[in-house]
């Protein structure tokens, strides 16, 4: 059984439903060091997203340059995605043992190692080994990130940080398609690799404004690890063997097995007090239909971005140098929606805004799933934004709840799980949209459809959240009255 003891003070619970009485006990970091730790984190992440997806526009140069085909180079991007969900969680677990700042130092210096060594890399085996070590290095410091942002901030404020974030990452990821293009035209394909490196040197500069280290005594989980990392692996990496034709068998058989690991593992980790797979945490309402309704959220959001290259390109005739600037509403909407959505998320019920936003963004999916074959660029553009628009009222306002519900003491498992949530919905997006194209479905609505189901989902999660915690803060309120 848990203990009270063993997580320290929770954040002030935020206002869904009763009002609570909040906990006026300062906390965060002082000011102006607050600030300074804020652009080590906004650095570190937007080096880990920029690298994550910079190298998309130079696979056909690598696999032209390394005699390597079409299919096999794509897993420069899939082996650094796959490793990144696969070690999210143990690294979160071994956060806490070793210092959250600690741990993200390190993997940002690891990443700085396997960066230099693509440098002197001119085969295509090695060329993935370098990339699995830049995803071991980027899986140490994003597993423990969102809980140093928790511990940089004063709880009133945690949505505002998570909103700063989601501006961090979208416009890191609005940034690296343009950024890889330069380098690719203007210099050897190797320094794609080496391009976000002077965000992790600024970052480990700024380090020592991050929330000071603090070790929990807590036995190391060896076995749990390996093991949620192999069924991360059998799950994810048997649906994208499944995405590819003629391994739809294997890749169906891989997940299946990844399926029972998983249930035997869940088995295993219910009876530890800290476990690697954060069953404690799922098993709280608000943080489990949180964490699911992410997971929805960003398939559906990876699969429209995914997707619509295809169409704009084999659908409509864009040429491809179009096709980034027909995209471009979606990140530009999300850095002015985000930070606002997570600023509001402070004052207004998350779920409120959240649920929301999921009805703005499934009209907008509709719209866009049958629009007229030539819409033209203003047309295109008016409905990207108005999804932009509900999926940033989304995503801060949730990922606010998922990490201010948790107790202090398992900050750093509520991060994993919230970057395991954003990745391996991503993942699975790009498996399930080639999956869609395999089947000759890719280049219609059907893309935009799942997506507004997925939405659907996500919305009623947030719902069904916001009816547990209104019950809840109810009760609480028969008992003070009593």
């Amino acid at each position: 059984m848990l203990r009270s003891q063993d997580f320290g003070d929770s954040s002030p619970p935020v206002r869904e439903g009763p009002r609570v009485r909040p906990n006026r006990e300062m906390d965060g970091l002082p000011i102006p060091r607050r600030y300074w730790a804020i652009a080590a984190i906004s650095f570190g992440t937007s080096l880990f997203v920029v690298d994550g997806a910079i190298a998309n526009v130079a696979l056909p140069t690598i696999g032209r340059e390394l005699g390597v085909g079409n299919g096999p180079v794509t897993n420069v991007v899939t082996v650094y995605q796959l490793v990144l969900v696969m070690v999210l969680l143990p690294f979160s677990s071994l956060g806490d043992r070793v210092g959250h700042r600690n741990l993200y130092q390190v993997g940002q210096v690891l990443f700085l190692i396997a960066s230099a060594v693509v440098l002197f890399i001119s085969d295509f085996a090695w060329l993935l080994v370098a990339r699995a070590g830049q995803a071991l290095g980027a899986g140490m410091a994003l597993s423990v990130s969102a809980a140093m942002l928790r511990e940089t901030y004063p709880a009133r404020s945690l949505g505002s940080g998570m909103g700063i974030n989601s501006v961090v990452v979208a416009s890191s990821s609005a940034l690296a398609p343009t950024l890889g293009g330069w380098l690719v035209a203007s210099f050897d394909w190797r320094w794609v690799f080496v391009a976000a490196v002077p965000m992790a040197v600024i970052s480990l500069l700024l380090g020592r404004a991050l929330p000071d280290p603090v070790k929990f005594d807590r036995k190391p989980e060896y076995l749990s690890g390996v093991w949620s990392a192999l069924t991360v692996l059998m799950l994810i990496g048997g649906i994208q063997i499944a995405a590819h034709a003629g391994t739809i068998i294997l890749g169906a058989a891989l997940s299946l097995a990844g399926v029972v690991s998983a249930v035997l593992l869940v088995r295993r980790e219910r009876k530890r007090t800290n476990p690697v797979v954060p069953v404690d945490l799922m098993a709280m309402p608000v943080i489990g239909l949180s964490a699911l309704a992410a997971v929805c959220a960003f398939i559906a959001a990876g699969s429209l971005l995914v997707s619509l290259p295809f169409l704009f390109q084999e659908g409509m005739g864009y040429p491809p140098d179009q096709v980034g600037l027909l995209l471009l509403p979606f990140p530009l909407t999300m850095l002015i929606v985000a930070p606002a959505a997570g600023y509001l998320s402070d004052r207004i019920a998350p779920t409120k805004l959240g649920v929301t936003g999921m009805a703005i963004a499934i009209v907008a999916l509709l719209l866009l799933a049958f629009m007229p074959d030539r819409p033209g660029g203003f047309g295109i553009a008016w409905r990207l934004s108005l999804c932009a628009v509900g999926y940033g009222l989304f995503f801060a306002p949730n990922s606010r709840l998922l990490i201010g519900q948790a107790p202090k003491a398992r900050a750093a498992a509520a991060g994993g799980l919230l970057s395991t949530s954003r990745l391996s919905g991503q993942t699975l997006a790009a498996a399930i949209v080639g999956i869609l194209l395999s089947a000759g479905l890719g280049l219609g609505p059907t893309p935009m459809l799942v997506a507004c189901a997925l939405s659907v989902v996500a919305a009623l999660c947030s719902f069904a959240r916001y009816t547990t915690m209104t019950r809840a803060g109810h009760t609480m309120a028969s008992l003070r009255q009593s």
